[in-house]
């Protein structure tokens, strides 16, 4: 097997096991929450275990997709870094049309400890290392200088400031 084979199947190795673990972590609550619940209204034993089989496949299938987006994601970071947070975002417009609840939120800002990201869904829009970044926190709106050049404004709501504090501590200005 060539080298290039061996990475292709060492990444899909990667990508399944972000997906399977990414199932277990939903669904596992997801089937314990049915089960707290069906005991505490008084169901049958048999009753509590048929919800349970109903809600764990749509809970894994919901998880396997973060697995995967969130093993996507972190094929881009270097050795040694780690992501230390993920923000939804909004475009600062208004003709912004929110996605369906089942997509999830449509732009991610991640900040790790080398780097800002923008992510519309699995798409790494771009990615700048935070000591060459500028950041301000203007109430609920984030601006992203780089290069003296504006690189992106988006709506945080609260985390604005958050993500300009977590950023400075990591080496943005």
């Amino acid at each position: 097997m060539s080298a290039e084979g061996a990475r292709d199947v060492e990444r899909k190795g990667r990508m399944r096991r972000a997906a399977l673990s990414g199932a277990a972590v939903t669904a596992g609550p997801a089937v314990a929450a049915v089960a707290a619940f069906g005991y505490e209204a008084g169901l049958p034993w048999w009753g509590i275990a048929a919800a349970g089989v109903l809600v764990a496949p749509p809970a894994g299938w919901a998880g396997s997709r973060i697995g995967r987006l969130r093993g996507l994601r972190d094929e881009v970071l270097e050795p040694g870094e780690k992501a230390l947070g993920v923000y939804a975002v909004q475009p600062p417009y208004r003709e912004h049309i929110p996605p369906n609840a089942h997509e999830g939120p449509q732009y991610e800002l991640r900040l790790t400890t080398r780097h800002l990201e923008m992510w519309e869904r699995a798409v790494l829009l771009w990615r700048h290392p935070l000591p060459e970044l500028r950041l301000l926190a203007e109430g609920p709106r984030l601006r992203v200088f780089h290069d003296g050049r504006e690189a992106g404004t988006m709506l945080l709501g609260r985390n604005a400031q958050e993500v300009r504090d977590l950023a400075r501590r990591h080496g943005a200005s």
